[in-house]
């Protein structure tokens, strides 16, 4: 189920344009590609899917397998609301898979069968593996946002694994990229299915990073007590699911994509979809694993509360960082090397236990 929705391509070259330009696309095709786009969502010369599957075509003949991915990446954004976008996505896949001999790490893609709403679903993984990993340690189970999936955050994935030394395993959250149900507060049940299959990868320690949209399931993961720790990068929690939050950059129309209406829902019928999410249940308990929680302070998306709601709980680690927006993208390395810091002191003590 999907649909289309009243968006300005300007409006998402105003807020993207830095995270196009900084994930490894020359700024000359960027900047050409901008200046083309007239329409979010014809397929033809002068909208956005067209004029972005131009680019990574012409970098797929080039054997440029890496761009191409990227591009595409951009042309199924910000959702596969229609059969051109869709064909995006599937392109996109393809020239990722074919860049895989680069990416450094080794790297598989597993499709796995997990128990969901009584039945099954299938759950594509991608399996990232630093050649100086341990046979049997830790494995950090990674998941993105809801418009930027598994291969979007591609950077951030091999980052993650070269500078922890540990494998990564990487999902679509429910609602996005290769998943095939809504996206849901039901879509922890695909969350722990994923932790014990990351178990039985290692020593059986599992650390769920989620980014965005992800980290509302990582924090709940956390919260729960069912990882073993856990990174919020930019993670809504409570606040964010209250009503007029997703308005702005075309969110109203990603978020109801990804909740599976199949048409514009009533501002009362997206409200009421996302007050079901809010983990304010388990913020009230105290079962939880040791915890990061980062973003930046003047995120647009989630505000300030779901950030520093976590002050004072045991085991937890808290970083609102000043003059930086969504996840604090401006200022990943900061973020990075937060994480490195705390990560091995979380395991060391998580190890010491076991």
């Amino acid at each position: 189920m999907s649909y289309q929705w009243p968006l300005e391509a300007k409006e998402l070259f105003a807020e993207r344009y830095s995270q196009m330009a900084n994930t490894g696309l020359p700024v000359p095709d960027v900047d050409a590609v901008r200046a083309a786009i007239s329409d979010m969502w014809a397929d033809e010369r002068g909208g956005w899917v067209h004029e972005w599957s131009a680019l990574a075509a012409r970098y797929a003949e080039a054997g440029s397998h890496d761009l191409s991915a990227l591009a595409y990446g951009w042309a199924r954004f910000p959702t596969p609301a229609d059969e051109a976008k869709r064909t995006a996505l599937a392109r996109q896949t393809e020239q990722y898979l074919l860049a895989a001999p680069g990416f450094g790490p080794s790297f598989r893609r597993e499709v796995l069968d997990l128990p969901y709403g009584g039945g099954r679903t299938q759950v594509p993984v991608h399996v990232f593996t630093p050649h100086t990993a341990a046979e049997t340690g830790p494995v950090l189970l990674v998941s993105g946002g809801v418009d930027s999936w598994k291969m979007d955050v591609h950077g951030l994935l091999v980052t993650l694994c070269s500078h922890a030394g540990l494998p990564v395993v990487a999902f679509d959250i429910p609602g996005t990229g290769d998943s095939q149900v809504p996206m849901s507060p039901d879509g922890a049940e695909i969350v722990r299915g994923l932790i014990g299959h990351a178990r039985t990868l290692g020593n059986g320690i599992v650390v769920h990073v989620g980014i965005s949209m992800g980290g509302y399931y990582s924090a709940r993961s956390g919260l729960a007590g069912e990882a073993d720790a856990a990174v919020v990068l930019g993670g809504p929690v409570e606040a964010a699911f209250a009503g007029g939050r997703i308005a702005r950059f075309g969110m109203d129309g990603i978020v109801g994509n990804a909740l599976g209406f199949d048409r514009k829902p009533s501002s009362d019928a997206l409200y009421a979809a996302l007050a079901a999410f809010s983990l304010r249940p388990l913020l009230d308990g105290d079962g939880q694993a040791p915890m990061l929680v980062v973003n930046g302070a003047d995120d647009v998306h989630v505000p300030q509360d779901d950030t520093l709601v976590f002050e004072g709980r045991r085991d937890t680690d808290i970083h609102l960082l000043p003059d930086t927006g969504h996840c604090a993208v401006t200022k990943l390395p900061e973020v990075l090397q937060i994480i490195s810091e705390w990560l091995p002191r979380t395991l060391a003590a998580l190890q010491a236990t076991r």
